[in-house]
This record gives structure tokens, C-alpha cells and sequence, in this order.
């Protein structure tokens, strides 16, 4: 195996305390990897007063691949704009060109009581929301807030491309032969030009894979469907701002959002690699963090961009076993039952992989 570089940046709240879970998991393993660290998010602003600073960019380039725990936090809410934690998390996706989230949704078997569905409707869900990250409204210009006719207006532009609308269909096509082949684009077509032109080019690059069922859903009846039958999903491709809403509900199926890894790549190998859940600062320094979802994206880096699938199974079925042995953070504890903390939890999962 050839030496990966991997920068790990911990981040805010309970960034730190997953991130070492996850660290630790691989080191286990005794793979080829050098790790470097950096600061993102509230951390980089408190050290030299921006969310992602120059040598971190320096630092994110020359890697192999990034494994990010969270950022953010009330702390860091009144700074401007430019300042705010979530503002680096957006410009090291920018800088890498990261333009693919992917974000699977399993529920465990041992955890189907910690749904909030019933477990008739819950069981067996494996389904993966493919979102574009580099597009939609969040990056569109023009964008801000200025007076009109003396009172505050704010505005945000949607828009994609063409081409970015065929290189995120294409991803989660060739995701769909890997797994039941079949893709349900979700856009707002009834009302909005963008999602008009998302459902063209869409329904263009099916063609191109014709051993993959192609449907569509309006976000809204979308988000209806993932709570009446979330199991009727394989793959979902969608938009940055409709992806980030319905990967965050899917979340919930599986019980907990502590359970949600993702993957965010380049379409050439580079990816960055973070739990779906936001920092916690509530419980940051506890040692009460669920660190399975951050364990569980650095399998997604072995697999993504090291190509190291025997090695990224492996971890995932070690996060199965402690499942089943009854190990439970207190996110995934049902009432009354023993639970965790968050270096035991990836202490048992070091010992399942052994």
C-alpha cells in the first residue's frame, strides 16, 4: 500500500473527543497513514480570527483526504459573516472542488427500537442521499441584505448549471449500480426554473444508464415519502439546499443523527470525511459524544478515496458487532438501559476489529 496523507481537523465541541474515536479506530489497524493536524472552524477563528485559515488550506491541498469532526457553536453566533465557524466548513468544500456529498442512511438491526417510526415501517432501511454541495442557493450570486424602499430586504439566488446538474446525476447513477439500481431525483420543478432544468438534464443522463430506474419527487412529497415509506428508497440525488433538509430527516430513521457518516468528494479521489451531526457543544467535553458516525466516515475514506474496501468493511462490521453487543452511547440508549462513553465506545470498536 502506498502512504496516505490524511489531515484531520477536530474542529469545535465535541469535534475533538469524536475525532480521537475515529483516529484511534484506524490507527488499530496498522495502515499506511500519515496524519497531520489543523485548525477549522470556531477553533481557527479563536487562534487567528478567520474559519479557514491559509495554512490549513495548504495543508488540505497536499492531502490524500480530510477527516473533519464538526464546527461551529453559540459562542461563535454574534461574529459577522466572514467569521462564522460554518463559513470555513463551506470554503474548504469551494477549495477542494468537493461537489458530491454522500450520505448513507442504514439502520441497524439492533437499533430499530431507537427510530421514531415503527419498526413495520423502519426495518431494513439502506438508502443513500446523493447532494450536490458546490451549487444551489448557498454559493448563488447575487446575495445579501440592503435596504429597499426604507425597509431590510435579504435575498439569495438559486441557480445551477448544466454541467454540475450532469456530474452529480452521474454520481449517484453509478452509486445505484453498486447497489438495487435505482434513483429518485428530487427537485421543485412545479415552481422553480432550476429544479425545471435539474429534472431535464437528469432524465438526459438516465439514458446513459439504462439497467437503472430513474423517478422523480417534488421535495415536498419527498419528505412525506421518507417518513410513510423510507425502505422504498435505494438512491436519492438532489440539490444542496433540499439535501441538506431531507439527509438531516433521514437521519432521524436510523434513530440518531450520531449514526450518519458522509463523504464529500471531488469525483478524482480527494474527500472530506464528517459526521452529519453538528458539534453539540451542549455535551462537548462530557465524554457522552456518540463517535460512531465520525468512526464510520473515516471507513468511507478507506473506501472512497484510498480504495481500501476490505479494510473499510472491516470497520463497518466492528460498528455492527458492538451494536449487537449491546453497546450503547446515550443518543441510541433506550430508557433503562447501560450506556457509554465516548472513548469506550471506540475502545470496543478497536477490540471488535481484533
Amino acid at each position: 500500500m502506498t502512504i496516505k496523507k490524511v489531515l484531520v481537523l477536530p474542529g469545535d465541541g465535541i469535534g475533538p473527543e469524536i475525532v480521537t474515536e475515529a483516529v484511534k479506530v484506524v490507527q488499530a489497524m496498522a495502515l499506511p497513514i500519515e496524519w497531520e493536524y489543523g485548525l477549522i472552524g470556531g477553533s481557527a477563528v479563536d487562534a487567528v480570527g478567520i474559519p479557514y485559515p491559509e495554512t490549513t488550506q495548504q495543508l488540505a491541498r497536499a492531502a490524500d483526504a480530510v477527516l473533519l469532526g464538526a464546527v461551529g457553536g453559540p459562542k461563535w453566533d454574534p461574529l459577522p459573516r466572514f467569521q462564522r465557524p460554518e463559513q470555513g466548513l463551506l470554503a474548504i468544500r469551494k477549495d477542494l472542488g468537493l461537489f458530491a456529498n454522500l450520505r448513507p442512511a442504514v439502520l441497524y438491526p439492533p437499533l430499530v427500537g431507537a427510530s421514531t417510526l415503527r419498526p413495520e415501517v423502519v426495518e431494513g432501511l439502506d438508502l443513500l442521499i446523493v447532494r450536490e454541495l458546490t451549487g444551489d442557493v448557498y454559493f448563488g450570486e447575487p446575495r445579501g441584505i440592503e435596504m429597499r424602499d426604507g425597509e431590510r430586504v435579504g435575498f439569495n439566488t438559486m441557480i445551477y448549471r448544466e454541467s454540475e446538474i450532469r456530474r452529480i446525476a452521474r454520481v449517484a447513477f453509478e452509486a445505484a449500480r453498486r447497489r438495487r439500481r435505482r434513483v429518485c431525483s428530487v427537485d421543485k420543478m412545479n415552481v422553480l426554473e432550476t429544479s425545471q432544468l435539474w429534472r431535464e438534464v437528469v432524465e438526459e443522463v438516465a439514458r446513459e444508464y439504462p439497467d437503472v430506474t430513474l423517478t422523480h419527487l417534488l421535495v415536498d412529497n419527498a419528505a412525506m415519502q421518507l417518513v410513510r415509506a423510507p425502505t422504498a428508497f435505494d438512491v436519492i440525488v438532489t440539490g444542496n439546499m433540499f439535501g441538506d433538509i431531507l439527509s438531516d430527516e433521514a437521519a432521524m430513521l436510523t434513530g440518531s443523527i450520531g449514526m450518519l457518516p458522509s463523504a464529500s468528494l471531488d469525483g478524482a479521489g480527494k474527500g472530506l470525511y464528517e459526521p452529519c451531526h453538528g458539534s453539540a457543544p451542549d455535551i462537548a467535553g462530557k465524554g457522552v459524544a456518540n463517535p460512531l458516525a465520525t468512526i464510520l466516515s473515516a471507513a468511507l475514506m478507506l473506501r472512497y478515496s484510498f480504495g481500501w474496501e476490505e479494510e473499510a468493511a472491516a470497520i463497518e462490521r466492528a460498528v455492527r458487532k458492538v451494536l449487537a453487543d449491546g453497546r450503547r452511547t446515550p443518543d441510541i440508549a433506550a430508557a433503562g438501559e447501560p450506556v457509554v462513553g465516548t472513548a469506550q465506545m471506540g475502545d470496543a470498536v478497536v477490540a471488535a476489529l481484533r
